[in-house]
């Protein structure tokens, strides 16, 4: 490994492979990516439950010039989807530039140099121009706040951390939890448990997945005329936006997606109370819309339990809940999502100018970025999936090809600069367009009052764009220079404004 590089890359995972990607393709080939497991995936490499597999179909979650006309189904597994990014990492040969099982103990900005100083716990240490961090926002599993979870005496596990090779078959098994993975273990593991035990805090908007196994003749006409696929993907994407009308004001798209979501739940729970259960009181959109077509009917199934009572405890043998019901279990899967509105993985690590804490910086005001990307006070560094950048309608890889435009700019644009100079976000930039971001959510579903993951513990949205994602490719088309301030270029630095 090299003391220099141009660029530094944190993470392997899809938000690093299109970075990678994207700077061979214009020219940046003096760069390093640093990754903390021992291969390349991120959540596709962490994520192995059961069921695990995207919501968003295969032909529009997937790099943009690397369509894959062999995917099995419409919404590709965990193991396809990780074995579709190992193909693309061999074809640009990105493992010549990854450093596997690097964790980062630090990360400096040395003013002088107009550079970043990266520590890993190894001790090593490495210069960098400039840092990309993809580190993503779903890698912080997170475990409920409930009394005497220790005490449990049998198997536990997060959905992020499936023992994959403890067999549940015959046990009972609890899980907690309604989310985007619970819906996808539940029906996975009903028949081969003894009895499942689904415990649900707040019911979910299950809207229909309509997954379909592609056949044969379908996978040889996307190899012969590649154009075809290009285009299904053009047609998935825009049907994606006008759903995304649903929940950004659109009152009719709104109608259409709760009418839709009530149907199916009508037509595939046969008991009515159990039916009411799982009828959610809040509106569509406000939490994560979940795709499925099985989660629903698992509940007709005789060893399938729903409870709504909120739970007291741990015991030795299981989980007691508020009203005193006792259930004993051999397995507790906890299915309670992650850390994603709060913090950041590299917390207590990120020091800017004048010794500023990242950390403290994002808990003082929430997280966030200009455009999702850059900050004032960290000058030469850029998120890949940063703040406001969270979609609940479509990719989430759009969104970080339209914020490699915008970092492609910056750094044409720093290149030309003086060696030791750095671009540092203006904080009235950063400001004022943190602001219109939050007057964005006014008119959108997300502010309708309900809970959810996408607010950190002040209320605050700091994990979705509150937009379509057209117009967050519209915003990153442009980079203004003047919205940064330059130091280091021969002239009095500017410094940040106190």
């Amino acid at each position: 490994m090299k003391s220099y590089y141009q660029t530094g890359i944190i993470g392997a995972g899809f938000g690093g492979l299109i970075a990678a990607i994207r700077l061979l393709k214009e020219g940046f080939t003096d760069f390093v990516i640093f990754e903390r497991g021992k291969e390349i995936g991120g959540t596709w490499r962490d994520n192995r439950y059961p069921g695990c597999a995207c919501d968003v179909e295969s032909c529009l979650y997937s790099f943009e010039n690397e369509p894959n006309p062999d995917w099995s189904y419409s919404f590709a597994g965990q193991e396809e989807i990780r074995e579709y990014m190992i193909k693309v990492v061999k074809k640009y040969n990105l493992e010549k530039y990854i450093i596997f099982e690097t964790e980062i103990a630090s990360l400096t900005f040395q003013e002088e140099s107009g550079t970043w100083k990266i520590r890993d716990t190894e001790g090593r240490s490495t210069m960098l121009k400039m840092v990309l961090t993809a580190t993503g926002p779903l890698n912080r599993p997170s475990l409920p706040d409930i009394e005497g979870i220790h005490l449990f005496q049998g198997k536990t596990f997060h959905t992020a951390e499936w023992d994959t090779e403890y067999s549940l078959k015959g046990k009972k098994v609890a899980v907690i939890g309604t989310g985007a993975s619970a819906i996808q273990v539940i029906p996975s593991i009903a028949p081969e448990v003894k009895h499942l035990y689904v415990f649900q805090r707040t019911p979910a908007w299950v809207t229909p997945r309509k997954n379909r196994k592609i056949p044969e003749w379908e996978k040889q006409l996307y190899r012969r005329l590649p154009v075809l696929q290009k285009i299904k993907r053009s047609i998935l994407y825009w049907k994606n936006e006008l759903q995304g009308l649903a929940f950004t004001g659109n009152r009719l798209f709104h109608r259409i997606a709760t009418n839709t979501a009530l149907k199916q739940l009508k037509n595939q729970v046969l008991n009515p109370e159990t039916r009411r259960q799982l009828t959610p009181s809040y509106a569509i959109g406000c939490k994560r819309i979940l795709l499925s077509d099985d989660y629903y009917p698992a509940f007709n199934r005789e060893n399938v339990t729903l409870i709504t009572d909120s739970i007291h405890s741990f015991t030795q043998e299981g989980i007691k809940t508020h009203n005193g019901q006792r259930v004993e279990v051999d397995v507790i899967v906890f299915a309670t999502g992650f850390q994603a509105a709060e913090g950041f993985p590299l917390k207590g690590k990120v020091t800017g100018l004048r010794k500023m804490d990242l950390a403290s910086e994002w808990e003082m005001k929430g997280a966030q970025a200009y455009k999702g990307t850059t900050l004032s006070g960290f000058p030469n560094l850029a998120f890949i999936l940063g703040p406001n950048t969270g979609l609940g309608h479509s990719s989430v890889l759009l969104m970080m090809d339209y914020q490699m435009n915008y970092i492609i700019k910056y750094m044409k644009l720093l290149t030309g600069m003086e060696k030791n100079s750095y671009l540092n976000l203006n904080l009235q930039t950063q400001e004022a367009y943190q602001d219109k971001i939050q007057q964005q959510f006014g008119t959108t579903v997300w502010a309708s009052g309900c809970k959810s993951w996408y607010l950190n513990s002040k209320g605050k949205n700091t994990t979705l764009y509150p937009r379509l994602t057209y117009d967050f490719y519209t915003q990153t088309r442009h980079f203004s220079q003047e919205n940064y301030a330059f130091g280091n270029t021969g002239k009095a630095a500017e410094r940040l404004e106190s």
